[in-house]
Protein backbone atom coordinates (compact mmCIF):
# COMPACT_ATOMS: atom_id res chain seq x y z
CA UNK A 1 0.00 0.00 0.00
CA UNK A 2 2.38 2.97 1.11
CA UNK A 3 4.88 1.82 -2.32
CA UNK A 4 0.85 2.11 -4.15
CA UNK A 5 0.57 5.60 -2.11
CA UNK A 6 3.80 7.09 -3.13
CA UNK A 7 2.82 6.09 -6.94
CA UNK A 8 -0.21 7.74 -6.07
CA UNK A 9 1.54 11.03 -5.29
CA UNK A 10 3.67 11.09 -8.03
CA UNK A 11 1.07 10.75 -10.08
CA UNK A 12 -0.55 13.91 -8.84
CA UNK A 13 2.37 15.76 -9.31
CA UNK A 14 1.86 14.71 -13.18
CA UNK A 15 -1.69 15.44 -13.28
CA UNK A 16 -1.13 18.89 -11.42
CA UNK A 17 1.83 20.19 -13.86
CA UNK A 18 -0.79 18.27 -16.64
CA UNK A 19 -3.45 21.25 -15.48
CA UNK A 20 -1.23 23.40 -15.31
CA UNK A 21 0.82 23.19 -18.33
CA UNK A 22 0.52 26.22 -21.15
CA UNK A 23 -0.19 23.33 -24.12
CA UNK A 24 -3.71 22.22 -24.72
CA UNK A 25 -2.35 19.20 -25.77
CA UNK A 26 -0.10 18.19 -23.49
CA UNK A 27 -2.60 18.96 -20.60
CA UNK A 28 -5.52 16.68 -22.87
CA UNK A 29 -3.24 13.67 -23.08
CA UNK A 30 -1.99 13.87 -19.93
CA UNK A 31 -5.45 14.01 -17.69
CA UNK A 32 -6.55 10.67 -20.83
CA UNK A 33 -3.56 8.73 -19.36
CA UNK A 34 -4.11 9.60 -15.74
CA UNK A 35 -7.97 8.85 -15.91
CA UNK A 36 -7.23 5.38 -17.07
CA UNK A 37 -4.51 4.60 -14.08
CA UNK A 38 -7.23 5.79 -11.98
CA UNK A 39 -9.42 2.82 -12.91
CA UNK A 40 -6.70 0.82 -11.91
CA UNK A 41 -7.70 1.42 -8.63
CA UNK A 42 -4.36 3.50 -7.93
CA UNK A 43 -4.96 6.51 -5.44
CA UNK A 44 -4.57 9.83 -6.51
CA UNK A 45 -4.14 12.23 -3.52
CA UNK A 46 -6.26 15.80 -3.82
CA UNK A 47 -4.93 19.38 -3.18
CA UNK A 48 -4.97 20.23 0.53
CA UNK A 49 -5.20 23.49 -0.53
CA UNK A 50 -7.61 25.16 -3.12
CA UNK A 51 -5.70 27.14 -5.51
CA UNK A 52 -1.89 28.51 -5.31
CA UNK A 53 -3.05 31.23 -2.63
CA UNK A 54 -4.62 30.14 0.84
CA UNK A 55 -5.33 34.27 1.38
CA UNK A 56 -6.50 34.86 -2.09
CA UNK A 57 -9.97 32.62 -3.36
CA UNK A 58 -8.81 30.04 -6.54
CA UNK A 59 -11.19 31.79 -8.53
CA UNK A 60 -10.17 35.30 -8.52
CA UNK A 61 -6.33 33.91 -9.93
CA UNK A 62 -5.58 33.44 -12.88
CA UNK A 63 -6.80 30.19 -14.28
CA UNK A 64 -4.05 28.48 -16.94
CA UNK A 65 -6.26 28.44 -19.93
CA UNK A 66 -7.42 31.77 -20.05
CA UNK A 67 -4.72 34.21 -19.78
CA UNK A 68 -3.61 36.22 -22.27
CA UNK A 69 -0.81 36.13 -24.91
CA UNK A 70 1.22 38.02 -22.65
CA UNK A 71 0.81 35.90 -19.55
CA UNK A 72 0.68 32.93 -22.03
CA UNK A 73 4.40 33.49 -23.02
CA UNK A 74 5.15 33.74 -19.16
CA UNK A 75 3.55 30.47 -18.38
CA UNK A 76 5.35 28.78 -20.97
CA UNK A 77 9.05 30.44 -19.94
CA UNK A 78 8.66 29.02 -16.21
CA UNK A 79 7.44 25.83 -17.04
CA UNK A 80 10.55 25.65 -19.49
CA UNK A 81 12.73 26.71 -16.75
CA UNK A 82 11.44 25.14 -14.06
CA UNK A 83 9.89 21.80 -15.28
CA UNK A 84 6.79 23.08 -13.25
CA UNK A 85 3.85 26.55 -12.79
CA UNK A 86 4.49 26.77 -9.15
CA UNK A 87 2.35 28.52 -7.13
CA UNK A 88 4.68 31.47 -6.70
CA UNK A 89 4.37 32.25 -10.52
CA UNK A 90 0.42 31.66 -10.49
CA UNK A 91 0.42 34.38 -7.93
CA UNK A 92 2.96 36.80 -9.38
CA UNK A 93 1.41 36.38 -12.64
CA UNK A 94 -1.43 39.83 -11.61
CA UNK A 95 1.49 41.38 -12.37
CA UNK A 96 3.22 40.37 -15.89
CA UNK A 97 5.94 43.12 -16.50
CA UNK A 98 7.36 42.05 -12.85
CA UNK A 99 6.95 38.45 -13.12
CA UNK A 100 9.28 38.05 -16.04
CA UNK A 101 11.96 40.21 -14.81
CA UNK A 102 11.74 38.13 -11.68
CA UNK A 103 12.22 34.56 -13.57
CA UNK A 104 15.10 36.29 -15.30
CA UNK A 105 16.64 37.11 -12.70
CA UNK A 106 15.93 33.76 -10.59
CA UNK A 107 16.91 31.86 -14.04
CA UNK A 108 20.48 33.24 -13.96
CA UNK A 109 20.86 33.02 -10.62
CA UNK A 110 20.03 29.42 -10.47
CA UNK A 111 20.89 28.41 -14.37
CA UNK A 112 23.40 30.47 -15.72
CA UNK A 113 26.79 30.40 -15.89
CA UNK A 114 28.44 31.87 -12.40
CA UNK A 115 31.15 31.52 -9.81
CA UNK A 116 28.87 28.85 -7.95
CA UNK A 117 28.61 25.10 -9.08
CA UNK A 118 24.39 24.23 -9.44
CA UNK A 119 24.32 22.42 -6.61
CA UNK A 120 25.17 24.77 -3.97
CA UNK A 121 23.35 27.69 -5.45
CA UNK A 122 20.13 24.93 -4.88
CA UNK A 123 21.71 24.70 -1.08
CA UNK A 124 22.21 28.35 -0.56
CA UNK A 125 18.29 28.75 -1.33
CA UNK A 126 17.82 26.00 1.04
CA UNK A 127 19.39 27.53 4.07
CA UNK A 128 18.14 31.10 3.00
CA UNK A 129 14.17 29.62 3.30
CA UNK A 130 15.12 27.82 6.26
CA UNK A 131 16.21 30.86 8.45
CA UNK A 132 12.15 31.42 7.93
CA UNK A 133 11.42 28.43 8.23
CA UNK A 134 9.64 28.46 4.90
CA UNK A 135 9.44 24.78 4.32
CA UNK A 136 7.42 25.73 0.74
CA UNK A 137 10.42 27.10 -0.70
CA UNK A 138 12.84 24.33 1.26
CA UNK A 139 11.10 21.12 -0.34
CA UNK A 140 11.34 23.06 -4.05
CA UNK A 141 15.28 23.47 -3.51
CA UNK A 142 15.72 19.96 -1.78
CA UNK A 143 14.12 18.21 -4.99
CA UNK A 144 16.36 20.79 -7.81
CA UNK A 145 19.43 20.26 -5.32
CA UNK A 146 19.09 16.50 -5.64
CA UNK A 147 17.98 16.98 -9.12
CA UNK A 148 21.41 18.36 -10.04
CA UNK A 149 23.44 15.93 -8.45
CA UNK A 150 23.65 17.24 -4.71
CA UNK A 151 24.51 14.64 -2.17
CA UNK A 152 21.47 13.95 -0.10
CA UNK A 153 23.66 13.49 3.07
CA UNK A 154 24.01 17.32 3.74
CA UNK A 155 20.17 17.68 3.71
CA UNK A 156 20.59 15.67 7.07
CA UNK A 157 21.89 18.97 8.67
CA UNK A 158 23.98 22.07 7.99
CA UNK A 159 26.93 19.67 9.88
CA UNK A 160 27.28 17.37 7.02
CA UNK A 161 27.75 19.86 4.55
CA UNK A 162 31.45 20.89 3.25
CA UNK A 163 33.08 23.42 5.52
CA UNK A 164 32.52 26.18 3.37
CA UNK A 165 28.79 26.53 3.36
CA UNK A 166 28.95 25.83 6.96
CA UNK A 167 30.99 28.99 7.15
CA UNK A 168 28.29 31.21 5.44
CA UNK A 169 25.91 30.16 8.28
CA UNK A 170 26.63 33.67 10.03
CA UNK A 171 26.43 35.77 7.58
CA UNK A 172 23.23 33.94 6.37
CA UNK A 173 21.32 34.83 9.88
CA UNK A 174 22.45 38.11 10.28
CA UNK A 175 21.28 39.19 6.46
CA UNK A 176 18.34 37.42 7.27
CA UNK A 177 17.65 38.77 10.72
CA UNK A 178 19.80 41.51 11.52
CA UNK A 179 22.25 42.74 8.76
CA UNK A 180 23.38 46.08 10.18
CA UNK A 181 25.21 43.90 12.27
CA UNK A 182 27.66 42.66 9.00
CA UNK A 183 31.02 44.23 9.62
CA UNK A 184 33.97 44.20 7.02
CA UNK A 185 35.35 42.03 9.72
CA UNK A 186 32.36 38.86 8.59
CA UNK A 187 33.56 39.39 5.55
CA UNK A 188 36.94 39.02 5.97
CA UNK A 189 36.87 35.34 7.87
CA UNK A 190 34.96 34.38 4.67
CA UNK A 191 37.87 35.22 2.50
CA UNK A 192 40.40 34.76 4.49
CA UNK A 193 39.72 30.50 5.37
CA UNK A 194 42.41 28.91 4.01
CA UNK A 195 41.32 26.34 2.34
CA UNK A 196 37.73 26.95 2.69
CA UNK A 197 38.14 30.43 1.63
CA UNK A 198 35.55 32.03 -0.75
CA UNK A 199 36.63 34.34 -3.67
CA UNK A 200 34.90 37.29 -3.75
CA UNK A 201 33.23 36.63 -6.87
CA UNK A 202 31.74 33.43 -5.19
CA UNK A 203 30.63 35.90 -1.88
CA UNK A 204 28.61 38.10 -4.34
CA UNK A 205 26.99 35.39 -5.78
CA UNK A 206 26.29 33.81 -2.66
CA UNK A 207 24.96 37.35 -0.99
CA UNK A 208 22.65 37.51 -3.92
CA UNK A 209 21.70 34.16 -3.34
CA UNK A 210 20.99 34.63 0.14
CA UNK A 211 19.02 38.24 0.13
CA UNK A 212 17.09 36.64 -2.97
CA UNK A 213 15.41 33.83 -0.81
CA UNK A 214 14.99 35.65 1.97
CA UNK A 215 12.78 38.12 0.02
CA UNK A 216 10.85 35.42 -1.37
CA UNK A 217 10.24 33.57 1.55
CA UNK A 218 8.44 37.05 2.82
CA UNK A 219 6.40 36.61 -0.41
CA UNK A 220 5.51 33.60 -0.03
CA UNK A 221 4.66 33.88 3.93
CA UNK A 222 2.97 37.40 2.86
CA UNK A 223 0.99 36.01 -0.13
CA UNK A 224 -0.17 32.90 1.60
CA UNK A 225 1.33 30.88 -0.79
CA UNK A 226 0.13 26.81 -0.88
CA UNK A 227 2.39 23.99 -1.08
CA UNK A 228 2.81 22.37 -4.22
CA UNK A 229 0.79 18.98 -4.32
CA UNK A 230 4.00 16.98 -4.35
CA UNK A 231 5.76 18.38 -1.19
CA UNK A 232 4.98 17.69 2.26
CA UNK A 233 1.44 18.95 3.32
CA UNK A 234 0.60 19.98 -0.10
CA UNK A 235 -1.95 17.00 -0.06
CA UNK A 236 -3.88 14.55 1.17
CA UNK A 237 -5.53 10.76 0.85
CA UNK A 238 -8.24 11.56 2.77
CA UNK A 239 -11.61 12.18 1.32
CA UNK A 240 -13.14 14.87 1.68
CA UNK A 241 -16.19 15.13 4.18
CA UNK A 242 -18.47 16.51 1.54
CA UNK A 243 -21.33 14.94 -0.10
CA UNK A 244 -21.78 14.00 -4.00
CA UNK A 245 -17.78 15.22 -4.01
CA UNK A 246 -15.32 12.39 -5.30
CA UNK A 247 -11.61 12.36 -5.08
CA UNK A 248 -11.37 12.25 -8.77
CA UNK A 249 -12.84 15.58 -9.23
CA UNK A 250 -9.22 17.04 -8.76
CA UNK A 251 -9.02 16.31 -12.66
CA UNK A 252 -11.72 18.35 -13.58
CA UNK A 253 -10.86 21.72 -11.42
CA UNK A 254 -13.49 21.65 -8.65
CA UNK A 255 -11.94 21.82 -5.39
CA UNK A 256 -14.76 21.99 -2.89
CA UNK A 257 -16.80 23.78 -0.30
CA UNK A 258 -13.86 26.86 0.85
CA UNK A 259 -14.39 28.06 -2.54
CA UNK A 260 -18.12 30.11 -0.49
CA UNK A 261 -16.26 31.45 2.07
CA UNK A 262 -15.55 35.07 0.88
CA UNK A 263 -12.59 37.15 1.84
CA UNK A 264 -13.11 40.77 2.83
CA UNK A 265 -10.98 41.98 -0.28
CA UNK A 266 -13.46 41.88 -3.38
CA UNK A 267 -16.42 41.42 -1.45
CA UNK A 268 -19.49 44.04 -1.91
CA UNK A 269 -18.04 47.33 -0.11
CA UNK A 270 -18.90 48.10 2.76
CA UNK A 271 -19.62 51.90 4.03
CA UNK A 272 -16.29 51.84 6.16
CA UNK A 273 -13.93 50.23 3.74
CA UNK A 274 -14.74 52.71 1.03
CA UNK A 275 -14.44 55.83 3.23
CA UNK A 276 -11.05 54.06 4.15
CA UNK A 277 -9.73 54.49 0.37
CA UNK A 278 -11.45 57.74 0.60
CA UNK A 279 -9.82 58.80 3.55
CA UNK A 280 -6.26 57.53 2.11
CA UNK A 281 -6.65 59.43 -1.28
CA UNK A 282 -7.49 62.89 0.83
CA UNK A 283 -4.25 62.15 2.89
CA UNK A 284 -2.66 61.81 -0.44
CA UNK A 285 -3.57 65.53 -1.57
CA UNK A 286 -3.40 66.87 0.94
CA UNK A 287 0.51 65.72 1.89
CA UNK A 288 1.05 66.76 -2.02
CA UNK A 289 -0.32 70.47 -1.26
CA UNK A 290 2.20 71.10 1.90
CA UNK A 291 4.98 69.91 -0.11
CA UNK A 292 3.85 72.76 -2.89
CA UNK A 293 3.82 75.02 -0.42
CA UNK A 294 6.51 74.80 1.71
CA UNK A 295 9.40 72.06 2.78
CA UNK A 296 10.93 71.20 5.80
CA UNK A 297 14.51 72.00 7.17
CA UNK A 298 16.97 69.18 7.26
CA UNK A 299 16.99 69.40 10.80
CA UNK A 300 13.53 68.62 11.02
CA UNK A 301 13.27 65.83 8.31
CA UNK A 302 16.40 64.03 10.53
CA UNK A 303 13.96 64.61 13.51
CA UNK A 304 10.91 62.70 11.97
CA UNK A 305 13.47 60.21 10.74
CA UNK A 306 14.36 59.07 13.43
CA UNK A 307 11.25 59.19 15.79
CA UNK A 308 9.73 56.96 12.76
CA UNK A 309 12.71 54.79 13.29
CA UNK A 310 12.18 54.78 16.80
CA UNK A 311 7.97 54.03 16.61
CA UNK A 312 8.71 51.08 13.75
CA UNK A 313 10.03 49.15 17.08
CA UNK A 314 7.17 49.28 18.78
CA UNK A 315 5.00 47.84 15.90
CA UNK A 316 4.56 44.41 16.41
CA UNK A 317 2.47 41.61 15.68
CA UNK A 318 -0.20 41.00 17.98
CA UNK A 319 -1.23 37.09 16.93
CA UNK A 320 -0.59 33.93 18.25
CA UNK A 321 -0.97 31.91 15.39
CA UNK A 322 1.90 31.17 13.51
CA UNK A 323 2.07 29.83 9.95
CA UNK A 324 2.87 25.88 10.44
CA UNK A 325 6.52 24.59 8.87
CA UNK A 326 5.76 21.39 7.03
CA UNK A 327 9.08 20.07 7.50
CA UNK A 328 11.44 20.11 9.86
CA UNK A 329 13.65 22.99 8.38
CA UNK A 330 15.58 24.31 11.88
CA UNK A 331 18.30 21.45 10.86
CA UNK A 332 19.27 23.30 7.52
CA UNK A 333 20.79 26.44 9.37
CA UNK A 334 22.43 26.63 12.92
CA UNK A 335 21.98 29.02 16.30
CA UNK A 336 17.81 28.61 15.65
CA UNK A 337 17.45 30.62 18.88
CA UNK A 338 18.98 34.11 16.67
CA UNK A 339 16.06 36.08 15.08
CA UNK A 340 14.64 39.67 14.84
CA UNK A 341 15.33 41.91 17.13
CA UNK A 342 14.91 45.71 16.89
CA UNK A 343 18.68 47.55 16.30
CA UNK A 344 18.18 50.03 18.98
CA UNK A 345 16.84 47.58 21.90
CA UNK A 346 18.94 46.95 24.98
CA UNK A 347 20.96 49.92 24.93
CA UNK A 348 22.40 49.10 21.53
CA UNK A 349 22.69 52.29 18.98
CA UNK A 350 23.82 50.96 15.36
CA UNK A 351 24.12 54.55 13.29
CA UNK A 352 21.97 55.60 10.59
CA UNK A 353 23.03 54.08 7.27
CA UNK A 354 22.95 57.53 4.91
CA UNK A 355 21.74 56.66 1.56
CA UNK A 356 24.27 59.66 0.43
CA UNK A 357 26.89 57.53 1.50
CA UNK A 358 26.13 54.33 -0.03
CA UNK A 359 23.68 53.79 -2.50
CA UNK A 360 22.70 50.83 -4.65
CA UNK A 361 22.40 52.91 -7.78
CA UNK A 362 25.89 54.63 -7.44
CA UNK A 363 27.84 51.92 -5.16
CA UNK A 364 25.90 48.55 -5.19
CA UNK A 365 25.38 48.19 -8.66
CA UNK A 366 28.18 48.62 -9.91
CA UNK A 367 29.86 46.47 -7.52
CA UNK A 368 28.03 43.51 -8.25
CA UNK A 369 28.22 43.94 -12.02
CA UNK A 370 32.01 43.80 -11.53
CA UNK A 371 32.45 40.42 -9.76
CA UNK A 372 28.81 38.68 -11.16
CA UNK A 373 28.73 40.53 -14.57
CA UNK A 374 25.19 40.96 -15.71
CA UNK A 375 23.38 40.34 -12.21
CA UNK A 376 23.78 44.12 -11.17
CA UNK A 377 21.90 44.68 -14.20
CA UNK A 378 18.97 42.04 -14.08
CA UNK A 379 18.54 43.71 -10.60
CA UNK A 380 18.33 47.11 -10.88
CA UNK A 381 15.48 46.38 -13.51
CA UNK A 382 14.01 44.23 -10.87
CA UNK A 383 14.14 46.86 -8.03
CA UNK A 384 12.74 49.75 -10.79
CA UNK A 385 10.01 47.68 -12.10
CA UNK A 386 8.72 46.98 -8.38
CA UNK A 387 9.12 50.59 -7.56
CA UNK A 388 7.82 52.05 -10.43
CA UNK A 389 4.86 49.56 -10.81
CA UNK A 390 1.50 51.62 -11.47
CA UNK A 391 -1.97 50.92 -12.99
CA UNK A 392 -3.09 54.04 -12.10
CA UNK A 393 -5.87 52.35 -9.97
CA UNK A 394 -6.81 52.37 -5.92
CA UNK A 395 -9.36 50.21 -4.76
CA UNK A 396 -12.29 51.27 -7.20
CA UNK A 397 -10.74 54.36 -8.09
CA UNK A 398 -8.74 54.71 -11.55
CA UNK A 399 -6.75 57.90 -13.21
CA UNK A 400 -4.68 58.19 -9.40
CA UNK A 401 -0.71 58.84 -8.82
CA UNK A 402 0.11 56.39 -6.58
CA UNK A 403 3.56 57.24 -6.64
CA UNK A 404 3.30 59.05 -2.74
CA UNK A 405 1.95 56.39 -1.11
CA UNK A 406 4.38 53.88 -3.19
CA UNK A 407 7.12 55.67 -1.89
CA UNK A 408 5.94 55.78 1.57
CA UNK A 409 5.95 51.94 1.98
CA UNK A 410 9.60 51.38 0.53
CA UNK A 411 10.92 54.05 2.72
CA UNK A 412 8.68 52.83 5.69
CA UNK A 413 10.77 48.94 4.94
CA UNK A 414 14.07 50.90 4.66
CA UNK A 415 13.23 53.67 8.12
CA UNK A 416 12.56 49.79 10.13
CA UNK A 417 16.30 49.15 9.17
CA UNK A 418 17.94 51.93 9.92
CA UNK A 419 18.27 52.94 6.18
CA UNK A 420 17.65 57.24 5.39
CA UNK A 421 16.78 59.19 2.51
CA UNK A 422 18.19 62.69 2.89
CA UNK A 423 15.16 64.04 0.79
CA UNK A 424 12.19 62.22 2.07
CA UNK A 425 9.67 63.88 4.87
CA UNK A 426 9.17 60.83 6.77
CA UNK A 427 6.06 62.77 8.24
CA UNK A 428 4.19 61.33 5.92
CA UNK A 429 4.85 57.40 6.29
CA UNK A 430 2.39 58.21 9.64
CA UNK A 431 -0.51 60.07 7.26
CA UNK A 432 -0.27 57.28 4.27
CA UNK A 433 0.20 53.62 6.67
CA UNK A 434 -2.14 52.82 9.32
CA UNK A 435 -1.28 50.47 12.21
CA UNK A 436 -2.93 47.36 11.04
CA UNK A 437 -0.96 48.17 7.47
CA UNK A 438 2.44 48.88 9.32
CA UNK A 439 1.63 45.14 11.45
CA UNK A 440 1.91 43.27 8.23
CA UNK A 441 4.78 45.39 6.33
CA UNK A 442 6.71 44.85 9.37
CA UNK A 443 6.07 40.86 9.75
CA UNK A 444 6.00 40.27 6.12
CA UNK A 445 9.90 42.15 6.14
CA UNK A 446 11.17 41.15 9.78
CA UNK A 447 9.36 37.98 10.89
CA UNK A 448 7.66 36.30 7.71
CA UNK A 449 6.37 33.23 9.12
CA UNK A 450 4.19 34.58 11.88
CA UNK A 451 2.17 36.36 8.76
CA UNK A 452 -1.50 35.25 9.01
CA UNK A 453 -4.66 35.41 6.84
CA UNK A 454 -5.85 38.05 9.45
CA UNK A 455 -3.38 40.40 8.90
CA UNK A 456 -3.98 40.16 5.30
CA UNK A 457 -6.83 40.55 5.49
CA UNK A 458 -7.22 43.47 8.06
CA UNK A 459 -5.27 46.18 5.91
CA UNK A 460 -6.72 48.30 2.74
CA UNK A 461 -9.87 46.20 2.96
CA UNK A 462 -11.26 47.76 -0.16
CA UNK A 463 -8.37 46.82 -2.54
CA UNK A 464 -8.07 44.68 -4.60
CA UNK A 465 -6.26 40.77 -4.34
CA UNK A 466 -4.01 42.54 -7.01
CA UNK A 467 -3.25 45.30 -5.51
CA UNK A 468 -2.27 43.61 -1.95
CA UNK A 469 -0.19 41.31 -4.17
CA UNK A 470 1.64 44.71 -5.38
CA UNK A 471 2.57 45.81 -2.26
CA UNK A 472 4.38 42.47 -1.48
CA UNK A 473 6.40 42.65 -4.34
CA UNK A 474 7.58 46.27 -2.58
CA UNK A 475 8.10 44.88 0.58
CA UNK A 476 10.04 41.87 -1.55
CA UNK A 477 12.55 44.23 -3.43
CA UNK A 478 12.84 46.47 -0.94
CA UNK A 479 13.66 44.45 1.80
CA UNK A 480 16.39 42.52 -0.76
CA UNK A 481 17.60 46.02 -1.54
CA UNK A 482 18.30 47.21 2.18
CA UNK A 483 19.86 43.25 2.51
CA UNK A 484 22.44 44.13 -0.11
CA UNK A 485 23.41 47.33 1.02
CA UNK A 486 24.65 46.48 4.56
CA UNK A 487 25.91 43.13 2.72
CA UNK A 488 27.88 44.86 0.21
CA UNK A 489 28.57 48.02 1.94
CA UNK A 490 30.80 45.73 4.12
CA UNK A 491 32.39 43.85 0.81
CA UNK A 492 33.08 47.61 -0.32
CA UNK A 493 34.60 48.10 3.55
CA UNK A 494 37.26 45.28 3.07
CA UNK A 495 38.19 46.05 -0.49
CA UNK A 496 39.16 49.30 0.25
Amino acid sequence: APGRDRLGQALARLLMLSRRCPFPDVREKSEAILGGVQELGIRIPRPLGHGPSRFIPEKETIQVGNEDATMHALFAESFATLGRLDNVTLVMVFHPQYLESFLKTQHYLLQMDGPLPLHYRHYIGIMAAARHQCSYLVNLHVNDFLHVGGDPKWLNGLENAPQKLQNLGELNKMLAHRPWLITKEHIEQLLKTEENSWSLAELIHAVVLLTHYHSLASFTFGCGISPEIDCEGGHTFRPPSVSNYCICDITNGYHGVDEIHATPTGSVPSAESVCEVEALMEKMKQLQECRDEEEASQEEMATRFEREKRESMFVCSSEDEESAATRDVSRHFEDTSYGYKDFSRHGMHVPTFRVQDYSWEDHGYSLVNRLYPDVGQLLDEKFHIAYNLTYNTMAMHKDVDTSMLRRAIWNYIHCMFGIRYDDYDYGEINQLLDRSFKVYIKTVVCTPEKTTKRMYDSFWRQFEHSEKVHVNLLLVEARMQAELLYALRAITRYMT
